[in-house]
C-alpha cells in the first residue's frame, strides 16, 4: 500500500493505506502551507515549507514535525536528488536557493541567484515587491543541473549544483509554476507555467510549446507517466483567478505522444467550481490528483480517474504540494 503526504493551505495530511484503505491524520494545521517533499528511499522522512514560520522536518512519517532553522520565513518548494534522499533543495521568498547534503538538518545558501542581469524584473503579481523560487528540480541523468522556477520572471538553470547561475534559455516560459524531469528521457524537462506549457529534450537549453488542444493555459502542475516520457498530465484555468480561488474552474489535461492536448476530467470534479489541482505520479500509468475535494487516482494516465478520499472540512482550500509513495 502507497502513502500520500498532501499539503493543503492550511494543513498538512499523512494519507495511508492507499488505494484502497484510506486513513487521513492532520498536522500544522495553524500554518500556511507552500510545499511537501518525501523521498522514496527515505519515506519517513517529510519535510513541509511555510508561509509564514519556515521549514518543518519529520522522520517518523509525519506524526511529528520539528522547526528547522533557514534564513528565510516564507519556504516556497522543496525538491530533492532522485538518486540521493540526503541531498535536498528549498527556494524561499524573496529568491534564495538552500541546499542540504544531511537530509534536511543543516542548510547552505548558493548565492548568486539575484545577481542575474534580469532579477531587477522580477516580481510576484499579488506582491510586486518581491518575488520566489516557485520550483526546483534536479535533474536525474545529471545531477549537477538545477533547474529553478521564478514566480515570476525567469527560468534559472545551474550546470555545478548552484554554485553559478544562467537565465532565460531561449523559449523558456516566465512564470514557471512546476518543473518535472523523467529518468527514461535524458534532457527532458516539462514546465507547467502561467505563460502556458513548456517542454525541453536538451537540458533546458531550448525550449518548445506544444499547445494544440490546450484551451486553458494558466498552467499550475505537470506530471509525466513514469512508464511513458511522451504521456503527460497538466492542470491548468484560463487564469490565476479561477485557478486559486471562487468562483473557481480548472481542469486537467492530458497529452499523449506528438498528439493534442485532450481533456481528461472523467471522474474528477468539476470543472466549475474546482480549484486547480496538484499532481503527483505512483507508477506506470498510475497518478493522483490533490484538489480542495479530494484526493483522486487513475490507473490509465488520466483517460479515467475514481475518488480514492473525499473531504470535508478543505473545500475551497489550495492544494499546495503532494507526494506519494
Amino acid at each position: 500500500m502507497a502513502t500520500a503526504y498532501a499539503a493543503l493551505r492550511n494543513a498538512v495530511l499523512t494519507v495511508t493505506g492507499l488505494p484502497d484503505d484510506p486513513s487521513v491524520t492532520e498536522q500544522l494545521a495553524d500554518h500556511d502551507m507552500e510545499c511537501v517533499l518525501a523521498h522514496p528511499d527515505a519515506p519517513e522522512r517529510v519535510l513541509v515549507g511555510t508561509y509564514n514560520d519556515g521549514l518543518y522536518r519529520s522522520t517518523d512519517g509525519g506524526e511529528r514535525f520539528e522547526r528547522v532553522e533557514l534564513p528565510e520565513r516564507r519556504v516556497m518548494s522543496l525538491a530533492a536528488n532522485p538518486a540521493d534522499a540526503d541531498e535536498l533543495w528549498a527556494g524561499t521568498e524573496p529568491s534564495r536557493v538552500f541546499r542540504s547534503t544531511d537530509g534536511g538538518r543543516t542548510w547552505e545558501e548558493r548565492p548568486g541567484l539575484t545577481d542575474l542581469p534580469s532579477a531587477g524584473e522580477w516580481y510576484f503579481p499579488p506582491r510586486p515587491d518581491t518575488h520566489h523560487v516557485r520550483w526546483l528540480e534536479q535533474d536525474p541523468a545529471d545531477p549537477d543541473r538545477l533547474y529553478v522556477g521564478i514566480e515570476a520572471g525567469a527560468l534559472v538553470l545551474s550546470e555545478d549544483r548552484g554554485r553559478t547561475w544562467s537565465e532565460r534559455p531561449p523559449g523558456s516560459r516566465r512564470d514557471n509554476h512546476s518543473l518535472a524531469t523523467h529518468p527514461d528521457a535524458p534532457g527532458r524537462v516539462y514546465s507547467a507555467a502561467g505563460d502556458g506549457y513548456a517542454m525541453s529534450d536538451d537540458y533546458g537549453a531550448t525550449w518548445e510549446h506544444p499547445q494544440s488542444g490546450l484551451e486553458h493555459r494558466y498552467c499550475w502542475s505537470v506530471s509525466p507517466d513514469p512508464a511513458d516520457p511522451d504521456t503527460v498530465l497538466v492542470s491548468s484555468a484560463s487564469g490565476a483567478r479561477s485557478a486559486h480561488s471562487q468562483p473557481a474552474e480548472s481542469y486537467v489535461y492530458r497529452r499523449e505522444g506528438e498528439g493534442n492536448w485532450e481533456k481528461a476530467m472523467a471522474g474528477l470534479p468539476g470543472p466549475e467550481g474546482l480549484l486547480r489541482p496538484v499532481l503527483d505520479s505512483a507508477g506506470p500509468g498510475e497518478q493522483y490528483a490533490l484538489t480542495d475535494r479530494g484526493l483522486f487516482r487513475t490507473t490509465d494516465s488520466g483517460r479515467s480517474w475514481s475518488s480514492v478520499v473525499e473531504w470535508g472540512g478543505y473545500e475551497n482550500q489550495t492544494a499546495r504540494g503532494l507526494v506519494v509513495l
